[in-house]
């Protein structure tokens, strides 16, 4: 289930910015789609969605039989030289729309 890795076989992103990005751009998703994008298993994304969840960087919301995802774009990043900064801010570059609302 995992894409081709770059050349010299490291990224920029982590998964967890990865499907962070995924959820922000669509709030519906099913994990097994996000996972497919990502390049990941299923049982990963949702371990990282619980890792995000627990970190206050998004929130669950079961709506029927599918889970919504809302992101806190206030989140500071985790370290010490990022923490001024916010996870919207990250988001933006990257063209996803956030709710500075949340």
């Amino acid at each position: 289930m995992s894409t081709s890795s770059p050349a010299g076989g490291w990224t920029f992103l982590t998964n967890h910015a990865h499907v962070l990005l995924a959820l922000s751009r669509d709030p519906d998703a099913r994990l097994r789609d996000v996972a497919e994008s990502v390049g990941i298993t299923e049982r990963a994304a949702q371990a990282i969605v619980s890792d995000l969840e627990a970190a206050g960087y998004l929130r669950r919301e079961r709506v029927g039989r599918r889970n919504h995802y809302t992101i806190n774009p206030l989140a500071p990043f985790r370290h010490p030289i990022e923490r001024h900064r916010h996870i919207g801010e990250f988001l933006e570059l990257f063209g996803a729309a956030v709710d500075a609302r949340n």
